[in-house]
């Protein structure tokens, strides 16, 4: 913030200037967002984040969540104050260990002001007390708390974080994670990574969960309820454990007959992208309303409806796909979320192949064929689709075509490169649309410019490319549905939140 102040004379200015400390005068504000255009509310600048340590105790019966959050960040601007995103009433904050002043403002944001000026580079150790019912707070319109017969879930994008704990919620501030809950005796918590321990005492089990690799906020998870819990083991030898509601009724048996394949797909993804990123692994189908699943980070999140047909691995594949293509590397912005969905719908046209149900180029083919030229579903620009199209159809669909065609251009030995490469690149880090556009040209040496822009960013059908063995089909005559389309597009609605 910035204040005129006119004063009358020289003498004044000079006695005003020495009155305020060099080292004050150049502190602000951090900004109240990040610098998302599609999201402009969301993160925070002036800090970026190492650690969130979470102690938790949450009352099913009443919805009511109390806790402590311990953040680790550093600053990266001189800062007389800053914001983390959060929704929930705040008792106390401390900033390095001194009581700091706060209040709120906008839909979601907590502004905090320590007692003294933060320099650039400096460690920064916040702590904030609160508490309230998650599902009573709505931001924008809507909540990401879904309330359950027997507790409740913090799952959704592009957010989530702000139902659960104060954070600088955005994709590009990865941190690692502790999280710690207390629930009553015969109650069950899920969360991201591997399971540290439990330990009751009172009536009150406290469940201790860690994430030791960079995450992003939205994909941090937080499940309560009466859950069945399976554990295994990879073939590659990482630990998975599952979840199950003890009350999914019908769709029990099929959920577990997906989910329960979660190692299996896991180790057959690592052939096409590299070793699975992290050190756990695992899936959780809550009895939840909602419809869409999503990829937190080790342990997807599944609504039972996605199983209301039947087992259905195909979504299985697309949310574990995630875990290298939207989890190791993450969004730089939200408009780049073609490289997490056009990516994990392919790999399920690779799993339609695997399991012998129709190639990849079939399911391209029939997809093209399928969208006559005036279908609203060519106006969609999976590049940069915009905020209200973030999550549309044709990101996935016509997202994975844009995939297939690039792998009829450069050929599949640079394809496959570039498939394992990518993960690899960026791992714990952020990367854009343009970023995977220089990539592909690199490890294949070709021009690409034009092919993204034909496919990703124009707002009309493409024309099909020349006949060719591997090209896109331009007979009259439809191609013949494969086999795997309806599994497929069983899934259309794993992000239609």
């Amino acid at each position: 913030m910035h204040r005129r102040i006119i004063v009358p004379g020289a003498l004044g200015a000079a006695s005003l200037m020495l009155a305020i400390p060099a080292s004050a005068a150049a502190h602000s504000p951090g900004a109240p967002g990040i610098g998302d255009p599609y999201y402009p509310a969301y993160g925070n600048g002036g800090y970026d984040v190492s650690h969130y340590d979470l102690r938790l105790k949450y009352q099913p019966a009443t919805d009511r969540l109390e806790g402590t959050a311990t953040i680790l960040a550093r600053t990266t601007e001189d800062l007389s104050r800053f914001n983390l995103d959060f929704l929930l009433d705040v008792g106390e904050v401390r900033v390095n260990g001194a009581k700091a002043s706060f209040t709120t403002s906008g839909e979601q944001e907590l502004e905090i002001t320590p007692k003294k000026p933060l320099d650039k580079g400096s460690p920064l150790t916040v702590v904030v007390r609160y508490s309230g019912v998650p599902s009573s707070k709505q931001a924008f319109g809507f909540t990401s708390w879904h309330r359950t017969p027997d507790g409740g879930i913090a799952a959704n994008e592009p957010e989530a974080a702000a139902w659960w704990f104060p954070s600088n919620d955005h994709p590009l501030d990865k941190a690692t994670y502790d999280v710690s809950v207390q629930v009553p005796d015969g109650t069950q918590v899920i969360s991201n990574g591997t399971l540290q321990s439990t330990s009751s005492r009172l009536g009150w089990t406290r469940w201790n969960w860690r994430s030791d690799q960079p995450q992003a906020t939205y994909l941090a998870t937080l499940a309560v309820g009466r859950f069945d819990l399976t554990t295994g083991t990879t073939e590659g030898g990482i630990p998975v454990v599952n979840a199950y509601s003890r009350d999914l009724g019908a769709n029990d048996g099929a959920a577990r007959a997906s989910v329960e394949r979660t190692g299996e797909v896991a180790d057959w993804l690592s052939e096409y992208f590299g070793p699975y990123p992290f050190n756990a692994l695992g899936g959780y189908v809550p009895n939840t309303t909602t419809g869409y699943a999503l990829e937190t980070q080790t342990r997807p999140f599944y609504s039972p409806r996605q199983f209301a047909n039947g087992s259905n691995v195909s979504v299985v594949v697309h949310e574990l796909a995630h875990q290298w293509y939207g989890d190791l590397v993450s969004v730089r912005g939200w408009k780049d979320i073609w490289i997490n969905e056009g990516f994990a719908r392919y790999a399920q046209w690779l799993w339609s192949e695997h399991e012998g149900e129709g190639t990849a180029q079939e399911l391209a083919d029939y997809t093209y064929a399928s969208h006559p030229a005036d279908d609203a579903f060519w106006t969609v620009k999976p590049g940069d689709p915009g905020p209200e199209n973030q999550f549309d159809g044709a990101v996935y669909d016509r997202g994975a075509l844009a995939v297939q065609v690039l792998r009829n251009e450069i050929g599949d030995d640079a394809f496959f490169t570039v498939l394992k490469g990518w993960p690899a690149k960026y791992a714990h880090g952020n990367a854009s649309v343009a970023d995977f556009q220089r990539y592909a040209e690199e490890v294949s040496g070709k021009p690409l410019a034009a092919l993204f822009d034909t496919w990703l960013f124009q707002p009309s059908k493409p024309d099909a490319p020349a006949e060719g063995a591997r090209s896109l089909s331009k007979a009259p005559a439809a191609p013949v549905q494969p086999r795997s389309w309806r599994k497929i597009a069983a899934t259309n609605d794993v992000h239609a939140h």
